[in-house]
């Protein structure tokens, strides 16, 4: 099976390397260092002048996924600017400090999401049954789940994320992500038909962790043949 391959990016530098290594899809962020937060409104403006599909990180603050009521109202203005840039979609999450999704919340993220894909993002990982959040974002009205099947990293929650992917039925698309590189990408195309893969496509460079080119092609390679 074909998959394609989504990839995070908080820089400008990551943009073009989603353009020149050909991505299928981003994942708009600011903070991937913080697990990914709402990106500024210049980064929106310059990824909507791509052709490549993005879908916005919608995500006011590091740290626990548990919002209070001036966060949803961030968020809401996050999807509307989101909105007038166009974009494909939008990607969030939610939990109650009990650590159960926050399924009124997300009902409400959901009502202000009309046009959007909309993806539910790793805080799906951080419940107690990552499994049962296929049913729950299928209720809600998601069409993509990206998890790590509740583990840090998503070969090492590869067990979950087929069982994911065998509730799913085609219901939902199962999105493995975090983790994911050249050198383990095959361990996701066997047996799995997982029709997207997620992947920050990261190298070391100076210190820092910078989006690579090459590793989008490597990936995108693989997961085309």
């Amino acid at each position: 099976m074909t998959s394609k391959l989504e990839v995070c990016i908080d820089s400008i530098s990551g943009l073009e390397a989603c353009i020149n290594g050909k991505a299928d899809r981003i994942e708009l962020c600011s903070s991937l260092e913080n697990g990914g937060l709402t990106p500024s409104d210049e980064f929106m403006k310059l990824a909507s002048e791509t052709s490549i599909p993005c879908r916005v990180m919608i995500r006011p603050k590091k740290g626990s996924f548990v919002y209070s009521t001036e966060d949803l109202q961030q968020m809401i203005v996050d999807i509307n600017k989101a909105r007038s840039y166009n974009f494909e979609g939008v990607v969030f999450g939610a939990t109650l400090k009990s650590g159960e999704l926050n399924q009124m919340l997300l009902k409400e993220l959901i009502s202000h999401s009309h046009g959007f894909e909309k993806t539910l993002h790793r805080a799906v990982d951080t419940i107690p049954n990552t499994i049962e959040s296929v049913e729950i974002a299928i209720k809600l009205g998601f069409d993509t789940i990206l998890s790590s099947g509740g583990c840090q990293t998503a070969i090492e929650g590869l067990t979950v994320l087929k069982a994911m992917q065998k509730r799913s039925a085609g219901r939902i698309e199962i999105m493995p992500g975090s983790g994911i590189n050249p050198q383990n990408i095959g361990e996701f195309l066997t047996d799995c038909n997982f029709a997207w893969i997620h992947s920050s496509c990261s190298i070391h460079s100076q210190n820092n962790r910078i989006t690579d080119t090459q590793t989008i092609k490597d990936i995108k390679s693989a997961i085309t043949i």
